[in-house]
């Protein structure tokens, strides 16, 4: 499979930023940045097929430009498309640590647990240049409040310091989100993320620096990469994870028309095999929209993929429960005066 190499076209020296990528990884297209106005940084999610409750995320929109990326129909409220508009149409909070300082202040926050990238990927290769991430960690870690952060983003690792540091006062978790084994495949999936072997190293480091380390096998394609789910288990145990999570295929709205016109254009021989199992596991459709069967399947292949997934976790240790809940350990820092008597 041949990929076309981006021409060269050097900064402008006039520009205010430019975006890194890693070697091969650099867009086609140039990026387009729009200022985000929101007042307000936290999201709040009541959904029961989520684990959590309160998420951040500085960028809307995201560079990794995963086919399957069920947050890009939210670009479609922008006014933009859920296509090449998502990966290169990017929104910016460039107040995203400040509005979460004026959140953590505010009486009705009790500190509860902030997950990074909800939506999007909050380590997309604009984070390199910008750091609204690491701006917003350092705000949690003012106020000893936990986290969790979940990317396919490598730049986490410059962070690594605040994550050991909210590990210590007020606890932080780290998922890395490798779907893939197979770098060709991968590199069709999700043409603009890190290599899958480059983000097991940094489940590797992070281990090393004692972070608790998870991955997600998310999504599972079938005929893609459910043979890759085995061997990338074992991988990633091998590199110091703790913990695994899985879920199915799904393509919600135009995701669809995304990921089907980008699989024919790069696996023709694969694709109606691929899609014929999605129906399978999605009641004849490609998207089943009904909490609690999105991120499963139904039917006999769904069942016995997600059955292998997790007799392979247990049988690697890869199943740890996290670790009960420590006592509030949200503080707002004393001002002025107050200082004194801190």
């Amino acid at each position: 499979m041949l990929r076309r190499l981006p021409l060269s076209n050097p900064n402008s020296r006039f520009e205010r930023f430019s975006v890194e990528y890693d070697p091969g990884e650099a867009p086609e297209e140039g990026v387009e940045l729009y200022d985000d106005q929101s007042k307000s940084i936290l999201s709040e999610n009541d959904s029961p097929d989520l684990g959590f409750r309160f998420s951040v995320n500085p960028y809307r929109g995201c560079g990794h430009g995963c086919s399957y990326c069920f947050a890009r129909p939210s670009h479609e409220y922008l006014g933009f498309g859920a296509g090449t508009d998502f990966e290169r149409k990017l929104m910016v909070k460039r107040r995203a640590p400040e509005l979460l300082r004026e959140a953590f202040e505010k009486k009705s926050w009790q500190g509860e647990l902030v997950v990074f990238s909800g939506n999007t990927d909050c380590y997309q290769p604009l984070e390199r240049q910008l750091a609204l991430t690491r701006g917003c960690l350092e705000v949690c870690l003012e106020y000893k409040n936990p986290v969790h952060v979940i990317t396919k983003g490598t730049t986490v690792e410059r962070d690594f310091d605040l994550l050991v540091a909210l590990t210590r006062d007020a606890g932080a978790g780290l998922t890395l989100s490798i779907p893939f084994l197979d770098e060709k495949v991968a590199r069709a999936m999700e043409p603009y993320a890190p290599a899958p072997a480059r983000r097991l190293e940094t489940v590797r480091r992070a281990t090393a620096v004692g972070i608790d380390v998870s991955i997600n096998v998310a999504p599972l394609i079938p005929g893609l990469n459910d043979r890759d789910l085995v061997p990338l288990l074992q991988a990633a145990k091998a590199a110091g994870a703790t913990s695994a999570g899985t879920s199915m295929l799904r393509l919600p709205g135009p995701v669809a028309e995304v990921f089907v016109e980008r699989l024919r254009r790069d696996f023709p021989l694969a694709a109606d095999k691929v899609l014929t199992r999605v129906r399978e596991m999605r009641g004849g459709k490609l998207n089943d929209p009904r909490f609690g069967m999105r991120q499963g399947g139904e039917g006999r292949y769904a069942q016995t993929v997600l059955d292998l997934f997790d007799v392979t976790v247990r049988r690697l240790g890869l199943n740890r429960r996290p670790a009960a809940p420590r006592a509030s350990t949200f503080k707002r820092p004393a001002r002025g005066q107050l200082r004194l008597f801190d």
